[in-house]
């Protein structure tokens, strides 16, 4: 599932691929990613104009153009790769824009459970995402702190909820509560304020390692490097670790290095 590290790299491929070049075609092959846009609209409004600096905010990305703003959310199974407008489609290209003579850029999902929104304006792009929490990779400590305390529930549940906190998912809420030795069943309102400094940091150093790889990288040294092994073990201790649900998640943790909080 693409998470906060995966959108950024899509945010670069939009970046390198498409900044300052004329939408030159829109073609839509699946308008089953778009909501609350047609196709016909969706071309009426890109069609000619340029794609200026995106913005990713949260697992949204922001392709502004100077006008209208097209929003993308990649759900579980999204892409956004750049090719050659004569290069064979993929099964699961939904979206083409043709920018300039020779590059295209490709929305790619298999699965199609978010898709594309056309916001027309600064007003309507902030009401989609009026329910998101503060970015992740943004939020400064006292504001992660106070998120955090109010909350009861589960903190593997807390990281997760985007209107928490944005751009979280369930590999990066695992591999962040592993560093910072905390069980993902705890409740997030009974962490101690060194818990909280503590998980606070180990996102924030999570988060960098991982925007630079561009996903959360499978490394042997990081709990994500472990979780689909058949047996998987502790890359710090070498217990086994445990497999479970957290709110309808599949969860991997370290009974032993995660046993100090309940």
């Amino acid at each position: 599932m693409p998470e906060l590290p995966d959108v950024e790299g899509f945010r670069k491929v939009l970046t390198s691929c498409a900044r300052g070049r004329v939408i030159r075609r829109v073609d839509v092959r699946d308008a089953g990613v778009l909501h609350g846009v047609s196709a016909r609209r969706l071309r009426e409004a890109l069609e000619g104009r340029r794609f200026t600096e995106p913005e990713r905010r949260g697992k949204w990305l922001l392709a502004r153009t100077g006008g209208p703003t097209l929003m993308l959310h990649f759900g579980m199974t999204g892409q956004l790769v750049c090719a050659r407008p004569d290069d064979d489609y993929a099964p699961h290209d939904r979206v083409l824009f043709t920018v300039g003579a020779d590059r295209q850029l490709r929305y790619r999902d298999q699965r199609k459970l978010q898709g594309l929104w056309l916001a027309h304006d600064d007003a309507e792009a902030a009401r989609l995402l009026d329910r998101q929490g503060p970015d992740a990779l943004a939020v400064d400590r006292e504001e992660f702190e106070a998120a955090l305390s109010a909350r009861r529930g589960g903190v593997k549940t807390v990281l997760t909820d985007q209107s928490v906190l944005a751009g979280l998912g369930n590999l990066l809420a695992d591999e962040i509560l592993w560093r910072a030795r905390l069980r993902p069943t705890g409740r997030a309102s009974d962490l101690t304020g060194a818990d909280r400094r503590r998980l606070y940091t180990q996102m924030r150093r999570t988060l960098r390692s991982a925007v630079t790889a561009g996903c959360v990288p499978p490394r042997d040294a990081w709990l994500t490097g472990h979780r689909d092994d058949p047996d998987p073990t502790c890359p710090r201790c070498g217990s086994h670790l445990r497999r479970s649900r957290v709110g309808g998640r599949g969860t991997v943790w370290c009974p032993r290095c995660q046993a100090g909080q309940a």
